[in-house]
């Protein structure tokens, strides 16, 4: 950026809407001028001021003087939003609040049905909405539906609309998705929408980028082809770049330190118990799980295929009696759970890198610039360097190849780091591949194997190693009948490695080789599995393989539900469950049958994929259960749970489809329209993976 003249300052959502960033505060009464009375509620003020105000501007671009500023631009703030989305089209947990906010302000409530027109639906732009581009021709969310047919009831009421709220404001929007997944990047796709109505100004078209593929070289692509020409055609062109264009390009070869976020401040052992934990304010609020987690014990685990399989998939209890002021669950929720790298990788990383494992350490802002240092630490502190590298750390799974182009700088040797560089350009995304993220190697195997001559600083490497992210289970148990307990059932992942050697996935192996009594660090977190609340609705489930365990919760619930009641006016539950045989990995069979002879489970669809020369899924059972199933949802109301791989859930949606056309007597597209309203409506829910 600042080669280009620009000076980038990175605004997480969240604060955003917190109101509590000390600038925005400051700048909150200057970002009412201009703005009539009443146009710009209180919290408002400072959500504008956050994005707007010339305190997150250029310097140069407020002078009046520079006769070179573009007519139009002079005063007006940049912003580049990089969002991601959620498997069923939904905004990441830090995006939440904002999103909320911008679908008041834009009119926008629906955000599966997007019109991308910049107007109110007629195709006209509003006053004060203007673009220097026109939107990225991939921006319609369905092409042959949503964009034709905004309707009134995709939009709020007109009262609550602002269309004026973000008139300062030019932006570009980059998504950030994996293509497998229904609604691939609708998080950007609404944010450029929203952004627009609100008033401000479209500088480039947006990008998408597809993290089944190559994500990383389609924000290259983007970067390189759309945003940068946008921006330098539209405010750099006839002026003089001086914002770091005097440094140079230095290509990675530096020999000094890169700047760094961080510093440490190492503890002596007494001054590490008296200290005081990181506030949670100061965490990324991507890292805010670390504050709501805590250590229970595992009290009870299974296999639960049977020993011919080769594979493994495990039951396992986790007592959480302890922790109910923050482990409190509903029934088919989330449980996050941090992984631990196994003592022998942490133990050659440190030994590589010089590391005192036992010394403790706090991590602070590096406030060199005067800047606040809210939401800018990615894990809490003070710590020891052992929990740094086994907790936060992501040491075994592939880096992506800007992290590689980030480690080069500590390279001693030029051959390391040249092939780090080599492999983190475009021109090495074959390489990459093939050595890196076919071969399963992390950040641990290049520092102590293939690129021994680095040395990096303990702050550096926080900044550079990616963090070790959270896993997440839906849990099979219903906190009706487990209060005190959840439940998790998980598939371990092991596959063989070009040099013979076998990589394990890092949770299910961590979790795989805990015992009774031993502590896993859980936290809770809300899914979109949510029973009906009247009971004589029926429920329509597919969970194939481990996608059983939210369907075992949900026939929990119901059976103990159906008890209470004494099983009057309760509605039917309906299960399609597959796997390869029902004599390797048909788990849970005892229970399913328990439920089916007490009443609650009122149909059990069993596909045993490896039973007969042609393969049987749960999509092939359901279409031949059309005329019930077109019963249940028209006639019934019934709910739709779908749990499990992306192609089984997409395989299912397109039977659903063809069951609605064909029985409701409507056209395809209508078709998709009404699993699209169940959708919105709650009563189709799929948690997919891929």
């Amino acid at each position: 950026c600042e080669t280009r003249g620009f000076s980038p300052r990175i605004v997480d959502l969240q604060d955003v809407v917190e109101n509590d960033d000390i600038h925005a505060i400051e700048a909150a009464g200057s970002a009412k001028d201009g703005f009539e009375e009443g146009d710009v509620d209180e919290d408002g003020a400072v959500i504008r001021a956050t994005l707007t105000h010339p305190h997150y501007r250029d310097e140069e671009e407020d002078d009046d003087t520079n006769n070179d500023t573009k007519s139009g631009n002079n005063g007006r703030s940049k912003a580049l939003f990089l969002v991601a989305t959620y498997g069923e089209g939904e905004p990441t947990d830090n995006a939440q609040q904002f999103v909320e906010m911008m679908k008041g302000k834009s009119g926008i409530s629906n955000i599966y049905k997007i019109d991308n027109s910049g107007g109110d639906g007629s195709g006209q732009q509003q006053s004060g909405a203007s673009s220097l581009v026109s939107p990225a021709s991939s921006m319609s969310l369905d092409e042959a539906t949503d964009t034709a047919n905004a309707t009134s009831s995709a939009t709020t009421a007109p009262s609550l609309r602002n269309t004026t709220f973000l008139r300062d404001l030019d932006y570009a929007v980059f998504g950030l998705g994996n293509k497998q997944y229904e609604h691939f990047s609708n998080m950007s796709r609404f944010m450029d929408a929203a952004l627009e109505k609100c008033g401000a100004r479209r500088m480039a078209g947006t990008g998408l980028g597809d993290d089944d593929d190559d994500l990383e070289g389609d924000f290259e692509n983007w970067k390189d082809g759309v945003f940068w020409p946008a921006l330098m055609e539209s405010y750099v062109k006839g002026k003089s770049v001086v914002a770091g264009a005097a440094k140079g390009k230095d290509n990675g070869l530096t020999t000094s330190l890169p700047p760094c976020p961080y510093r440490v401040e190492y503890l002596k052992t007494d001054e590490a118990t008296k200290g005081t934990n990181t506030s949670e304010s100061l965490l990324q609020t991507s890292s805010k799980h670390y504050a709501q987690s805590a250590d229970c014990p595992v009290v009870a685990r299974r296999e639960l295929r049977d020993p011919s399989d080769p594979g493994s998939t495990i039951h396992m209890e986790i007592d959480v009696s302890q922790h109910m002021n923050t482990l409190k669950y509903q029934t088919a929720d989330n449980l996050g759970i941090l992984p631990k790298n196994n003592a022998a990788t942490v133990e050659a990383v440190a030994k590589a890198l010089n590391y005192d494992l036992d010394r403790h350490f706090n991590l602070l802002p590096n406030n060199n610039d005067g800047d606040d240092s809210k939401h800018t630490l990615p894990f809490p502190t003070p710590c020891t360097v052992r929990t740094c590298l086994e907790r936060y750390c992501d040491l075994s799974g592939p880096p992506r190849r800007s992290d590689l182009k980030q480690l080069a700088p500590y390279a001693k040797n030029d051959l390391d780091r040249q092939a780090l560089l080599r492999m983190s350009s475009k021109e090495g995304k074959a390489e990459y591949k093939e050595k890196i993220v076919e071969g399963h190697v992390g950040i641990a195997e290049i520092i102590t194997k293939f690129c021994t001559s680095i040395e990096i600083p303990l702050e550096h490497f926080a900044m550079v190693c990616p963090r070790l992210q959270p896993r997440y289970y839906t849990i099979s148990s219903s906190s009706s009948v487990y209060p005190t307990t959840i439940h998790i059932t998980l598939a371990v992942l092991e596959t063989e490695k070009k040099d013979g050697k076998v990589f394990k996935g890092l949770c299910s192996g961590h979790l795989a080789d805990t015992k009774n009594g031993d502590m896993v660090r859980v936290f809770v977190r809300d899914s979109t599995f949510r029973l009906p609340k009247q009971v004589e609705r029926p429920i329509v489930m597919f969970g194939p393989g481990t996608g059983i365990a939210p369907m075992r919760a949900v026939l929990q619930e119901r059976s103990y539900v159906r008890k209470e009641a004494g099983g009057q006016n309760h509605g039917p539950n309906v299960l399609y469950f597959g796997c390869k045989s029902r004599s390797m990995d048909y788990i849970y069979r005892d229970e399913l049958e328990a439920f089916s002879d007490e009443g609650t489970l009122t149909e059990l669809h069993l596909a045993f994929s490896r039973e007969q020369e042609e393969k049987v899924y749960v999509q092939h059972l359901l279409a031949k259960r059309a005329e019930e199933t077109w019963e249940l949802i028209h006639e019934k109301k019934a709910s739709i749970f779908v749990c499990g791989a992306v192609r089984m859930g997409a395989d299912v949606d397109h039977a659903l489809q063809d069951i609605i056309s064909k029985q409701g007597d409507m056209t395809r597209e209508k078709a998709k329209a009404y699993l699209d309203k169940m959708q919105v409506a709650g009563r189709f829910v799929q948690e997919l993976w891929s």
